[in-house]
C-alpha cells in the first residue's frame, strides 16, 4: 500500500483482505498531499535503532508470579486484560496516557493499546502481551500519523518489548479479530478498551468478568517486597515535595492555592510520573471541604493550609499523605487544639494496625477519641457511647479514617466486603490512618472560634510481622514539631 492509498479514506482494505485504518489528515493542514518523490525519500536513508542490550523490568520476576497466581485461579480460561487506550482531552489532543491498574499490575508495561491474554493450555496458560509495534516507515505512519514516531516518541518494537517484560509480544491490531473466533470460556477486565470488548461481546458474561475484577483487586491486598519499595519512594519524594511547598509558602500568600499546587506538582513530575490524585491544597474555610481540588483561594497568615498530596513513581504506585499547617508558622490556641486531638486520634489509629487485627479496629480507635472529644468540648451531648452508636461524631469527622494503598491511591476498591473492610490485616497491606475534624465555616452547632477550622493528619502505614511501620515519618506529626521543622525550612 502506498502512501498516497494510506492517505485516501476510501482505501477499503489492505493486501491481505483486512481493513486497514488511513492516516488522519488535518482538515485545515497546511500540506495538501505528499509527493511519491518526498514519500520515497522518508522511507530510507535511517539508521538501525533497534536496541539489543535491554534487561527485563524490575517488576517482572513479581509480575510472572502474579500472572501465575491468575492462572491458578481461573484454569481452562481465556483472560484479557487491556491497558486501556487514549482519551481524547480536545479536539486532536489527548490526556497524558495511564495505563489500568490490573494490567500494569500483570506486565509491568505501561502502554497505551496494549493487552495481555492469558491462553489455557493443558498445564496452565501461556501469556502473550498485545501491543502497538513500532510505527511503519514504509506507509509513512511514523511521520504522518499524530501517534507517529515522530510526532510522539519512538515505540519499543514487540522484541524489544518480550526482553523488557518477558512475555511472548504480538500485534496488538491483529487481536481483535483472533479474540472473535476464540471458542471456550473468556472473562475480560471491563471498562479499559471498548474494541477489545465488542470482539468478545457475544463470549462474555458480566458476572463472571466482574469475579476476574475482583481477584485482581483482592490479589494487591498484600504488596510484595517491590510494591512496598515503590510505596516508600513515593513517599520519600511526597516528603520532599511538602518542604518545597512550606519554603515558598510567602509565594503563595503573595498568589493563591494554585502556587502550592503547582510547587508540588514540579516535584512529582521531576522525580516521578505525576501525582497519584488531584492534589488538595486547601487553605482557611477550604480546608473543611475533603477534596477541595480547585485550588483557587487565597493563603492568608493565621489561617491553616491543608495539604494532602502524593507523588505516583514511574511505576505507578503512590504516596497519600495528609498535613495541616500554620501558614505563618504557628497555631493560634484554637487551632492547636483541635490539631492535637486529630493527632492524639491519629495516634491511636496507627497503634491499632497490627497483623492479625480487624481492619476496621483503627477506625474504631480514632473515631473514640474524637467522639470523646467533641463530648469533652461540649459541642455534642454524652455520653461518648451514646455519641458512637448513633454516630453524631461525624457532623465533624465526616469520612473514613482510611484506605488501602497502592497502584490506584483507593487501592483493591473492587475486593469484597468481607476481604477488605471486615477483614483481617496481614503483614505487607499498606493502608492510611487520616483521621480529621471540619468545622464548617456556617455551622451554627459550633462556637464562632472553631467555624471554618479543618484538620486531617494521614500517614501511610505498613503491616509488619510484628507491628507496623509508618512510611512517611520523615513529615513531622505533632503540633510543636511542625512549628519547629515550617521554622527550620523557611531560615
Amino acid at each position: 500500500m502506498t502512501v498516497a492509498d494510506k492517505l485516501n479514506p476510501e482505501t477499503p482494505e489492505t493486501e491481505s483482505g483486512e481493513p486497514e485504518e488511513p492516516i488522519k489528515k488535518r482538515k485545515n493542514g497546511l500540506y495538501p498531499g505528499v509527493s511519491d518523490e518526498l514519500a520515497d525519500s522518508m522511507k530510507s536513508g535511517w539508521a538501525d535503532t533497534e536496541l539489543h542490550d535491554l534487561q527485563p523490568v524490575e517488576q517482572a520476576e513479581h509480575t510472572a508470579r502474579r500472572r501465575a497466581a491468575l492462572s491458578a485461579r481461573f484454569p481452562g480460561e481465556r483472560l484479557v486484560i487491556p491497558a486501556g487506550n487514549l482519551k481524547t482531552r480536545s479536539n486532536d489532543t489527548e490526556y497524558p496516557f495511564r495505563a489500568s491498574v490490573e494490567y500494569a499490575y500483570l506486565t509491568g508495561n505501561l502502554t497505551e493499546d496494549g493487552v495481555l491474554v492469558l491462553e489455557p493450555t493443558t498445564d496452565g496458560h501461556k501469556a502473550t502481551i498485545y501491543l502497538l509495534p513500532r510505527s511503519d516507515r514504509e506507509n509513512g505512519e511514523f511521520w504522518l500519523s499524530g501517534q507517529g514516531e515522530l510526532w510522539v516518541g519512538r515505540r519499543h518494537s514487540l522484541t524489544e518489548s518480550e526482553r523488557l517484560y518477558g512475555i511472548p509480544a504480538s500485534d496488538v491490531r491483529e487481536l481483535p479479530a483472533a479474540l472473535r473466533e476464540a471458542t471456550g470460556p473468556v472473562r475480560v477486565v471491563r471498562g479499559y478498551d471498548a474494541g477489545i470488548e465488542a470482539a468478545l461481546t457475544d463470549k462474555v458474561t458480566a458476572e463472571r468478568d466482574e469475579e476476574l475484577r475482583v481477584f485482581l483487586s483482592e490479589a494487591r491486598l498484600v504488596k510484595d517486597e517491590f510494591e512496598v519499595g515503590e510505596l516508600q519512594k513515593a513517599v520519600d519524594s511526597t516528603v520532599r515535595g511538602f518542604e518545597d511547598v512550606v519554603r515558598v509558602l510567602d509565594k503563595a500568600e503573595a498568589t493563591s492555592e494554585r502556587y502550592i499546587e503547582g510547587t508540588f506538582f514540579l516535584r512529582a513530575r521531576v522525580e516521578g510520573n505525576d501525582v497519584g490524585y488531584g492534589s488538595i491544597c486547601a487553605a482557611g474555610p477550604h480546608a473543611t471541604t475533603l477534596h477541595w481540588v480547585r485550588n483557587d483561594g487565597p493563603v492568608r497568615s493565621g489561617d491553616l493550609l491543608l495539604l494532602d498530596a502524593g507523588v505516583e513513581t514511574h511505576t505507578l504506585y503512590t504516596a497519600d499523605i495528609t498535613r495541616t499547617l500554620p501558614v505563618n508558622g504557628r497555631f493560634t490556641e484554637i487551632q492547636k487544639q483541635v490539631y492535637d486531638a486529630v493527632y492524639e486520634a491519629q495516634e491511636a489509629g496507627i497503634a491499632a494496625v497490627q497483623p492479625g487485627g480487624k481492619y476496621r479496629d483503627f477506625h474504631d480507635a480514632a473515631q473514640r477519641v474524637l467522639a470523646e472529644r467533641v463530648v469533652e468540648w461540649g459541642l455534642v451531648e454524652g455520653p461518648v457511647e451514646r455519641v458512637l452508636e448513633l454516630g453524631l461524631q461525624r457532623r465533624w469527622t465526616l469520612h473514613g479514617t482510611g484506605h488501602m494503598l497502592g497502584l490506584d491511591v483507593h487501592d483493591c476498591a473492587a475486593a469484597r466486603t468481607e476481604t477488605y473492610v471486615e477483614g483481617t490485616l496481614e503483614p505487607g497491606m499498606v493502608l492510611t490512618v487520616e483521621p480529621g475534624l471540619y468545622f464548617q465555616a456556617d455551622d451554627l452547632t459550633v462556637p464562632e472560634e472553631y467555624r471554618g477550622i479543618g484538620v486531617r493528619i494521614e500517614d501511610d502505614i505498613l503491616v509488619t510481622e510484628d507491628g507496623n511501620r509508618n512510611l512517611s515519618d520523615g513529615l513531622p506529626r505533632t503540633s510543636a514539631e511542625v512549628e519547629s521543622w515550617m521554622a527550620s525550612l523557611k531560615g
